[in-house]
């Protein structure tokens, strides 16, 4: 038994042990009755947070036997009327509105009727009208906000779990868009490798038998392979809106991208520190998508602004930064918004850094740190 119910069960033993001795020490004409009704409303307040309804109506009940049979509201009992008070209150709490309303309604009808038949004065009608179901309303209204605020609760867990979803589905999209320009890479590779396997077996002499056999079981196994792997990329492609013919992203397209975000309308400057080598090109894809992703949301999100993209060659790793002194963040500052995750996937695979936020003296940065030693593709 919980805290609650105990304290329900101390109350409805308090109230029934105080109006009993109260009933038997005002010498009542009836007061068996008055004894066993009470009786039944005080002890029933232990149960009346999970039978409310019963409770309720029973009290109601009780209020308007009391009334027409055995003695007036006003000579009752003081802890009898708070057994009914509690009793009605709890009906109006705890009960559902499709329960508790005609319950009470019926209630405060039928004793209206009772005391027109006793002729009480319409002032005593109304007092004891709103000493006895004033809790009832007041119950009613605590039920309804309560009610207000699991719905609300209930809608704000379910926001939360639509936002979880959303953004699992936009981490799977972006490793889904990930995997098919790997794959593009892999099979330019593997391409490059079954020709070059074929044209070398076709010039070898003839007493290098056995590495001609090596570069023919490499080209077959090659070529067997790209077919699947082209099976797999049609697969991939199947609802994909980019053409498998497409231009593989480079960075070396980074004057052509910033060419076509000026003519949308932001102001961009490119800048290239160091020399420019050749780029794995896993990376060389992966680098030239962030920019292009940083410089769409700048677009969307700046405002009139002016943005710097720089892109820095290093031995070990390339650095690059696209920052504007825009309007910042509105929303998803840690990286949550779906384009963020394209950046932040893309940085994961090739265990890079990445770095966004609001710039202290206005705008957005993004800044991404990308290992080219052990990169393979």
């Amino acid at each position: 038994m919980n805290r609650r119910r105990w304290l329900d069960f101390g109350v409805a033993v308090a109230l029934t042990g105080a109006s009993q001795a109260e009933i038997w020490a005002a010498h009542l004409d009836h007061p068996a009755a008055a004894s066993t009704t009470t009786a039944a409303v005080t002890l029933g307040l232990a149960v009346r947070r999970r039978w409310p309804t019963l409770i309720g109506a029973g009290a109601l009940t009780v209020l308007c036997l009391h009334q027409l049979l055995i003695a007036d509201v006003e000579h009752a009992s003081a802890f009898a009327v708070l057994g009914i008070v509690v009793a009605t209150f709890s009906l109006g709490a705890h009960a559902p509105g499709r329960r508790s309303l005609p319950v009470g309604v019926a209630g405060a009808v039928a004793f209206a009727v009772v005391s027109a038949v006793k002729a009480k004065p319409v002032g005593d009608q109304v007092f004891v009208a709103v000493v006895l179901f004033a809790p009832w309303l007041a119950g009613l209204e605590l039920h309804r906000r309560g009610s207000r605020v699991h719905q609300l609760e209930a809608h704000a867990n379910d926001l939360g779990e639509q936002a979880e979803r959303r953004a699992r589905d936009a981490v799977e999209n972006e490793r889904a868009r990930i995997a098919r320009e790997l794959h593009d890479v892999v099979a330019h590779a593997m391409s490059v490798i079954v020709v070059q396997a074929g044209a070398e077996r076709h010039v070898l002499p003839p007493e290098q038998e056995s590495t001609r056999a090596v570069l023919e079981t490499i080209e077959r196994t090659g070529r067997q392979a790209l077919g699947e792997m082209r099976r797999l990329l049609g697969m991939m492609r199947s609802d994909d809106s980019d053409g498998v013919l497409a231009p593989q992203p480079s960075l070396a397209y980074l004057p052509d991208l910033c060419e076509q975000v000026r003519a949308a309308g932001l102001r961009v400057d490119l800048e290239v520190i160091g020399q420019p080598v050749p780029l794995p090109p896993g990376v060389d894809v992966s680098a030239y998508r962030i920019v292009q992703e940083a410089l769409t949301n700048a677009l969307k999100h700046a405002g009139p602004a002016h943005a710097r993209v720089r892109v820095t060659y290093r031995d070990a790793d390339l650095d690059i930064e696209i920052v504007d002194d825009g309007r910042g963040a509105m929303t998803a500052p840690d990286g949550t918004g779906h384009g963020l995750v394209g950046m932040r996937e893309r940085v994961i695979v090739y265990g890079g850094e990445l770095q966004i936020g609001n710039r202290d003296t206005g705008g957005y940065a993004v800044r991404v740190r990308l290992p080219l030693t052990g990169s393979l593709l």
